[in-house]
């Protein structure tokens, strides 16, 4: 028997208090950087299960268990929420107004910790280290750098490999691996643009910022279309623009929110650089008075898995759950914070997908050619994750990329 079937002979016996765990995460979610409920949580069962526990970084728990000899495999979930009013229905749908787990990372949790737990318990299967690690955060993409920030890299072991997973609207039962970008770079930008104020009747008085942004907005049309690569990916959405108070007043400002997503570093500062300078010419055509202020916020680096470990990884789930489960990725346009942690340590990272819709209704609607219809996409007031199989799938993944590097057996 493998080192992860011997592992996971016990999952069946466990999964009463996994889901017991998931429902409760997801009746009490918590907004980013408040979480202290869920890491009470966290540290409680982890400390139970028998890991040495901190805190770091506020709101961010990581269990280390030692055993023996070997790699340190580093195993990472997100444990934070978004200000979404919850539609499912369910019965154990948010209890907390305006706030919801509408990622999945109450899935997340509890498969990370249902995989804590059997590791914990089913050591004579493996040797090493290995290192459960709750991050805060992400969805606001300053989790990772928190635990960074109160030295993450000096507190815990060296990992010789970082996992993560997340739970996306295709089949349960379902992982999906991809080597290279799997989710893009992603930059929120805030632009004020200065004009000159003045009476309505008297535009020969002003210098219109009104005029001005949607010059803007219409020049920054052309930054994907004209400046990058055909073949190369690239967002740019101005997603505000916020001037004026009334129809008789010129205002002396603007200001518009945008978004950009890349899956290239490269392509990244052409981007951003071809912004600024659309920017600073149209001010300069207007003949605005202030130069415009940039300001970057929510910024997310690029998740790109290293080839080896997908691989590696890529074949172990082959082994466990038979290739018609292990799908490829498809590349995200969302994206994440997880990376600048193994990127803080300097070591490789895969990062996978985990089915969490209804396998009918979803096997139903790809057949109808309905999926962006009746499949809920994360961050939807309707995301619902099944419990099973996601969360038993869930927990396997875990457990079968950790033994792929700590197993007796690997």
């Amino acid at each position: 028997m493998s080192s992860s079937n011997k592992v996971l002979t016990s999952l069946d016996a466990e999964l009463g208090w996994i889901r017991d765990t998931y429902t409760d995460l997801h009746r009490h979610p918590e907004l980013s950087l408040e979480e202290e409920r869920t890491a009470g949580i966290v540290e409680e069962k982890l400390k139970s299960f028998g890991y040495d526990v901190q805190r770091i970084g506020g709101t961010g728990v990581v269990g280390v268990l030692v055993n023996g000899e070997g790699k340190t495999v580093l195993s990472r979930a997100d444990t934070d929420a978004l200000p979404v009013t919850e539609a499912t229905h369910l019965d154990y749908a948010s209890e907390v107004p305006g706030v919801m787990h509408a990622c999945g990372h109450d899935v997340h949790v509890s498969a990370l910790l249902g995989a804590a737990k059997l590791l914990a318990d089913g050591r004579d299967a493996w040797s090493g280290t290995y290192i459960a690690l709750f991050q805060p955060a992400e969805e606001v993409g300053a989790g990772s750098q928190a635990m960074l920030d109160d030295d993450l890299v000096t507190k815990v072991p060296r990992p010789d490999v970082a996992l993560a997973q997340h739970v996306m609207p295709m089949a349960a039962g379902l992982v999906a691996t991809t080597a290279g970008p799997v989710l893009s770079a992603g930059d929120s930008l805030k632009i004020t643009v200065f004009g000159k104020g003045a009476h309505g009747s008297m535009p020969h008085m002003a210098v219109d910022p009104v005029v001005l942004s949607a010059a803007i907005v219409l020049r920054l049309q052309t930054v994907v279309s004209r400046e990058t690569k055909p073949g190369d990916f690239a967002v740019v959405t101005v997603g505000a623009l916020n001037v004026g108070t009334k129809s008789n007043i010129i205002p002396d400002r603007a200001t518009l929110l945008l978004n950009i997503r890349i899956y290239d570093d490269e392509v990244r500062s052409t981007v951003l650089a071809a912004i600024e300078r659309i920017v600073k010419g149209e001010c300069l055509t207007a003949g605005s008075p202030q130069e415009p202020v940039f300001e970057y916020y929510d910024q997310f680096p690029l998740t790109d898995n290293d080839a080896g470990t997908t691989d590696h990884v890529t074949a172990a789930f082959h082994d466990h759950f038979g290739a018609d489960a292990v799908q490829p990725a498809t590349r995200q346009t969302a994206s994440e914070d997880f990376s600048r942690i193994p990127d803080a340590f300097g070591v490789p990272y895969t990062y996978w997908l985990l089915g969490g819709a209804d396998p009918a209704t979803y096997d139903a609607a790809v057949k109808n050619g309905t999926v962006a219809r009746d499949i809920p996409a994360n961050h939807s007031p309707f995301f619902a994750p099944v419990m099973d199989p996601t969360l038993s799938v869930g927990v396997q993944a875990h457990v079968v990329a950790a033994l792929s590097y700590l197993g007796r057996d690997g």
